[in-house]
């Protein structure tokens, strides 16, 4: 976290807080800045409601159609006419892009010129979005690195390496090997920037299937986004990569969009209307869901900054946009915020809206992050909705190597993941109808709360509660009468242990072995009534252990690679 800002949800393992640059000086009168213009209605627009696909791609009325929302006047592209009058005012303005749903435009300009702008008929008002425009210098592309080694054990668990259990916790394994794994789902990814993914041979089918279909670089315009901070390819990767043996994210086979909304530089609401631009570009393309590991409370001029009691849904820009993004059947996936253990405490915005899935999280047996944010939002709903892995979960770099972080930020993509290929399963669904599925067979679904809200959703679960006739089995099921255990190979000093029924019903004592045989560490756990056993190994040196789990005269044995 940067200062008391929120500039992406991401505590990285091992790695030092960045840095804001330093503000700039006062500014007068021909600073240029850039500023939300806002119109007083869209009169003249040469756009109707009746032929949407003049401004609405085939794919966005589609999902429109799909869910029974209609074109209404709020889609309606801004009127070129009031454009053309801020354009034509005395004085440089630059109009960098337009809101249909805001009836707005972003523009930068001197406060002279504003004064000009806002003085215009068709102009309502306008509101400053930024100190000064600072011009970014790309940084140099990252040497590409070849990835660790490809393992080539024979278990399907090895198959998708460090990230295993991120996507076993919410039953992603299950839902890729019942054939979902995000085909014909498109993914739009709000970020920093994303450098490196043209590079990493774990995302290169992204590019040799055609997978990677829009690119918007709303910070510095253009389609360049393989480039500025590395935030955004950590998060896509938890639900793009496709390496088997090495790495495999929640949704290999999805379709994306990647969008720069976030300036690492400094802080100020412009980030909320590029987050607003973004969202836009996704409804008119036809975006299926939104990923978004950003949020906002407190900026770098005290006056623009929010309070918890903003946090309603309904005042940050951010947060309406992704409210009118719910609205066209768009369903958008948002981190909850890294501010749980911090004097803000609260989620951040965008994850206060409404009708979205705002996602805490959790480590690998499910306990809640210290990190994570609470809830409720300001008007007293659950929040966050759902959770999902964030503590010590893989990721990958630009140099496509495989590192470990906290963050709301990867349990995010990580669910928003799963979600695309639940959505896949059951095409008849509404957005509203697959977050409902989701919240209602959730781990904490009889007893949602504002630490995790519904809890941890699980693919198989939600699944078979939609489709009761066609039940769906856990890829985990416990082994007719052998112990069985994941991750494996494991490097969080947890194992989760899959017991026969043998084992179950009486108190265990468990005993680790390492490679020659010498007893490294035992413990007793309590009786199991279920078929799952969490178990904290503590610091083992690396290499391949035996652990021999012991109920009474029973004994089962099964060995394991500590990392």
């Amino acid at each position: 976290m940067v200062a008391s800002s929120i500039k992406w949800l991401i505590l990285v393992v091992a790695s030092g807080a960045l840095s804001v640059l330093a503000a700039a000086p006062a500014a007068g009168q021909g600073t240029v800045r850039r500023h939300l213009v806002y119109f007083r209605d869209k009169a003249g627009t040469p756009f109707t409601v009746a032929q949407p696909q003049a401004f609405l791609s085939a794919r966005s009325l589609a999902r429109r159609s799909r869910q029974g929302i209609a074109v209404l006047p709020r889609d309606l592209p801004v009127s070129p006419a009031y454009v053309a009058q801020v354009r034509g005012v005395a004085g440089k303005v630059t109009v960098h892009y337009t809101s249909r749903w805001f009836n707005a435009a972003v523009v930068s300009c001197d406060s002279v010129t504003l004064a000009r702008v806002t003085a215009l008929a068709p102009v309502r008002s306008a509101s400053t979005l930024n100190r000064s425009f600072q011009a970014h210098t790309p940084a140099p592309a990252p040497a590409q690195v070849p990835p660790p080694a490809a393992r080539t054990a024979a278990a399907s668990r090895a198959q998708y390496g460090s990230a295993y259990r991120q996507n076993e916790q919410i039953g992603a394994l299950a839902m890729h090997d019942a054939g979902f794994r995000g085909e014909g789902m498109q993914i739009a990814v709000f970020d920093a920037g994303f450098p490196g993914v043209d590079k990493i041979s774990a995302l290169q089918p992204l590019f040799q299937d055609k997978r990677l279909v829009g690119t918007r670089n709303f910070v510095d315009g253009g389609t360049n986004v393989f480039t500025r901070n590395s935030h955004g390819t950590n998060c896509l990767s938890t639900m793009a990569g496709n390496q088997p043996g090495f790495y495999i994210g929640s949704a290999p086979k999805a379709t994306f969009h990647l969008c720069i909304t976030e300036d690492t530089n400094s802080e100020h609401p412009i980030e909320e209307a590029n987050w607003l631009a973004a969202a836009e570009y996704a409804d008119s393309v036809g975006v299926d869901i939104i990923s978004s590991s950003l949020g906002y409370t407190t900026f770098d001029r005290p006056s623009k900054s929010y309070t918890y009691a903003d946090m309603n849904g309904r005042t940050a820009i951010s947060s309406r946009a992704a409210t009118m993004a719910a609205r066209v059947g768009i369903l958008v996936v948002n981190a909850a915020g890294n501010e749980g253990d911090d004097p803000w405490r609260y989620i951040s915005a965008p994850a206060d809206a409404d009708s979205i899935i705002s996602v805490g999280a959790v480590d690998s047996l499910g306990n809640r992050a210290n990190f994570s944010s609470f809830g409720p939002t300001a008007d007293g709903r659950i929040k966050p909705t759902l959770a999902a892995m964030g503590q010590a979960a893989a990721v990958l770099s630009p140099n496509g190597s495989a590192f470990r972080g906290n963050g709301t930020s990867y349990a995010c993509p990580v669910l928003a993941g799963m979600v695309a290929g639940f959505w896949q399963a059951n095409p008849t669904l509404t957005a509203q109808q697959v977050i409902a599925a989701l919240r209602a067979t959730a781990s904490l679904s009889t007893a949602p709360n504002n630490n995790l809200g519904y809890g941890i959703p699980n693919f198989v679960t939600a699944h078979n509660a939609v489709n009761p006739t066609k039940p769906l089995q856990p890829n985990s099921q416990p082994p007719a009468d052998g112990l069985g255990l994941y991750p494996n190979p494991t490097d969080n000093g947890t194992l989760t242990l899959v017991l026969p029924e043998a084992l179950r019903g009486q108190p265990l004592r468990v005993r680790i072995i390492d490679g020659r045989g010498a007893l490294v560490t035992q413990q007793q756990l309590p009786a199991a009534t279920g078929s799952e056993v969490a178990l904290r190994l503590g610091l083992l040196a690396k290499g391949a252990y035996t652990c021999e789990v012991s109920a009474g005269t029973t004994r089962r044995t099964a060995r394991f690679v500590q990392e």
